[in-house]
């Protein structure tokens, strides 16, 4: 194997972290600003990309942090390497409530396609890049825009997403019909377009926007039940409006429902 061999277990029901078992000189990698704690003997270092070439020239590596930025993530991560003699920890954990997928690269066929915001931390010499969608529709209307994540290697990586995690099992030509934001992750044989929803009451009333991810096998999908941008959405439209009053306040029961709902200030 390519990557170092890392243990691992999965902590919590709804806000979930991940604490990571290193044997001696072994490394994760992980997003900047995702760590939780960490053990004594357990030393970080920042570097440029993902960290998982080495022997990398100067400009090399900027080119591999520049791509990082594409996909909307930080020019650094963040290595950690267990410089003891005996196992440590080190524990990384999601940045909204939601779930912490894990995913054995090699036995998924070497690359996994997600979401730009997903992932968390891998063993050291996974790759973390961009994948280019090639259908111009999906680029333009597939919510997650023209570019995403892929996590290459053969070693164990950690994605989060929001709400409840649904992995499916799609056969050959098999098709799931999904909103386009609850997309999370799948396996490189998967073919990602995108769909019209159709009809005039559908795309004006229907309240699921115009257009459904349309996920064909075979081969995994993960799906999300509470995307961070619906979930952004609600907070921002029950927020306090100009006044200070928030969304709700001139129904009916006007200042009782404020009462009814402890906010008595």
């Amino acid at each position: 194997m390519n990557t170092h061999q890392i243990d691992y277990r999965i902590i919590g029901e709804e806000m979930q972290c991940v604490e990571i078992e290193l044997d001696p000189l072994e490394t994760v990698i992980a997003e900047a600003g995702s760590l939780m704690m960490m053990d004594g003997s357990i030393q970080m270092q920042t570097v440029f990309g993902d960290g998982s070439k080495g022997d990398q020239s100067f400009m090399g590596k900027m080119f591999s942090a520049g791509k990082r930025v594409l996909t909307g993530e930080s020019l650094f991560m963040t290595a950690y390497t267990n410089n003891g003699t005996s196992k440590d920890h080190v524990t990384f954990a999601a940045p909204y409530p939601g779930k912490v997928i894990a995913l054995d690269i090699a036995e998924l066929g070497g690359k996994v396609i997600c979401q730009k915001d997903a992932f968390l931390c891998a063993a050291q010499g996974t790759s973390i890049g961009i994948e280019f969608q090639k259908r111009i529709g999906v680029g333009l209307f597939g919510g997650e825009g023209f570019i995403m994540q892929k996590i290459e290697g053969d070693g164990m990586a950690f994605v989060h997403a929001g709400g409840t995690i649904i992995e499916r099992e799609l056969q050959s030509g098999e098709l799931l019909k999904v909103d386009t934001g609850c997309i999370v992750a799948f396996t490189k044989d998967i073919q990602y377009d995108i769909e019209f929803v159709g009809g005039i009451k559908n795309t004006l009333f229907g309240g699921e926007g115009m257009f459904f991810g349309a996920l064909r096998g075979p081969g995994k999908v993960w799906i999300q039940s509470l995307p961070f941008s619906r979930l952004a959405d609600r907070i921002i439209s029950s927020a306090p409006k100009m006044g200070g009053k928030r969304k709700g306040e001139g129904s009916i029961l006007g200042g009782l429902g404020g009462l009814l709902d402890g906010d008595n200030h």
